[in-house]
């Protein structure tokens, strides 16, 4: 692990494996978690012969915890830094759920940057809650709730929202595990980030998304619901949607052998 300042000198967290290889990822988690959600990704990205890069959003993981900035265009930013930083071209760029919002953003304020491929998985795309352009999304009031029980009860708050996040049941010590992985998130970095997943939307930037996109999305999502991917697939040209049977929003673990094989695959697609 190591750091880079974003432009208002915040520390991103960013973790880096398999350096010297030519094939280049980057992975953005989703809320509440870090860069530790893609452990079941990681071995088969390595399999394939990729320098893996992965951050931690600012106020999550390992990254510093700032008062403000938890905002698409800030996280959207913060990654353009660590992108910069690194000298990074011609990589592809993953986003799950809020992060996939965030790399969306990303691609519409820095023109794509380097990006070769995009992919979205189980993204809250175009927006997390109910709009015009998504009628799939949650309830405003709800998440409101929501945003009231992390400033009262955050633990409560995560506790929720693992109950909800896997199709399948888990075993103990991994829901124990995944408990514990949201519950390392800082207190205003997961509260204000859900007051932007409540209130942006990044409808409009999709047409902003001219690489090949791939969709991964679960069908059984209750987070992120299905239909989000279908709209992705509508709005952005050259994407393909990959659909996960009997899989949630955790898609990338309870069908984690068919999500890679299918990540794999498209990176590795010329003709696509």
């Amino acid at each position: 692990m190591f750091f880079i300042n974003s432009n208002d000198n915040t520390k991103i967290a960013v973790y880096e494996l398999n350096p010297n290889v030519e094939k280049t990822i980057v992975l953005v988690h989703g809320w509440p978690l870090s860069h530790k959600m893609f452990e079941y990704q990681v071995p088969a990205l390595l399999n394939a012969n990729y320098r893996i890069i992965m951050i931690d959003l600012r106020g999550f993981g390992n990254s510093d915890v700032t008062y403000i900035g938890y905002n698409y265009n800030q996280f959207a930013t913060d990654l353009y830094c660590v992108i910069y930083a690194l000298n990074l071209y011609n990589f592809d760029l993953l986003g799950f759920s809020m992060g996939g919002s965030i790399v969306t953003r990303y691609m519409k304020m820095y023109q794509g940057y380097g990006v070769r491929k995009l992919c979205l998985l189980d993204a809250a795309v175009p927006s997390y809650c109910k709009s015009s352009s998504n009628p799939y999304g949650q309830s405003t009031k709800d998440t409101n709730k929501l945003i009231e029980l992390g400033l009262n009860d955050r633990p409560a708050l995560n506790e929720y929202f693992g109950s909800i996040f896997f199709y399948n049941e888990q075993s103990k010590p991994f829901k124990e595990w995944f408990q514990t992985l949201n519950n390392s998130a800082s207190g205003l970095g997961e509260v204000n980030s859900l007051v932007a997943l409540r209130d942006e939307n990044v409808f409009d930037d999709l047409k902003y998304l001219d690489v090949p996109t791939g969709i991964f999305h679960g069908k059984e999502d209750k987070i992120c619901p299905f239909g989000m991917g279908e709209i992705m697939n509508k709005n952005i040209r050259n994407s393909i949607l990959y659909p996960f049977k009997k899989a949630g929003h955790g898609a990338f673990y309870e069908a984690k052998d068919e999500v890679n094989t299918s990540l794999v695959q498209f990176l590795n697609n010329t003709t696509f």
